[in-house]
């Protein structure tokens, strides 16, 4: 009775060893694969500063999450919460003294909440200027207008002018076309991952940054 005792407990005693062996490599497993995603997203971060070091990105807020989540440094980034395009006119020195070889302009989140009859081409005929002015300022520099971020239909049942972001965007696009600057559409980044609006479903995550780097990273190279 008592040999058979022993051998239970010290099987018992093996079981829980193997057991124990197992998680901690399972733990082990998932500290190594937490390790490298960190490093391959640290390298992917390193990259993009790289390679878009010779560029500025101009906007509102929206834009400023490049530079809050630490995907590009400050000096690449000229974002400011609240900014329309009449606002980034005064801007146009500051970005001049940065002497960039890429501008990137994503404005019209805020343009489309400004309180005037026709907010879509009041926008638009600053936004007009503003290109007209880096232009002027900056005559090598390759202009690209961005598409304005979609909401989340819950941030725009809470402000209804964010269902004009479609016209809007139509706008930017045509004036891209007339003033000869490229267009680019941020929408696909969107269908490819649903889930990138922060809690406000205005503003984004850190991953949005990273995708639209991506999306743009041909038309620096």
């Amino acid at each position: 009775m008592g040999n058979k005792l022993t051998a239970i407990v010290l099987a018992g005693a093996i079981a829980l060893t193997l057991a124990a062996c197992g998680n901690q490599e399972r733990e082990q497993g998932l500290a190594a694969a937490t390790r490298e995603k960190e490093t391959a997203a640290t390298t992917e971060a390193s990259s993009y500063k790289s390679m878009f070091s010779s560029s500025v990105f101009l906007g509102d807020s929206i834009t400023e999450g490049l530079s809050f989540h630490g995907v590009l440094d400050d000096r690449n980034v000229m974002g400011k919460a609240g900014a329309t395009a009449m606002f980034a006119l005064e801007d146009v020195d500051d970005l001049a003294g940065r002497n960039p070889k890429h501008v990137f302009i994503q404005l019209g989140s805020d343009d489309l909440l400004w309180p005037t009859d026709d907010p879509k081409q009041f926008s638009l005929t600053n936004y007009a200027k503003l290109i007209g002015k880096i232009k002027e300022k900056l005559p090598k520099a390759k202009i690209t207008i961005l598409s304005v971020t979609p909401v989340t239909a819950e941030a725009e049942k809470s402000e209804p002018r964010y269902k004009n972001i479609a016209d809007y965007n139509q706008g930017l696009k045509e004036l891209a076309a007339k003033e000869k600057v490229d267009y680019t559409d941020v929408s696909p980044i969107f269908k490819a991952n649903p889930d990138l609006h922060d809690k406000d479903g205005i503003h984004m995550k850190a991953e949005y940054y990273t995708q639209l780097l991506k999306l743009l990273q041909d038309q620096v190279k």
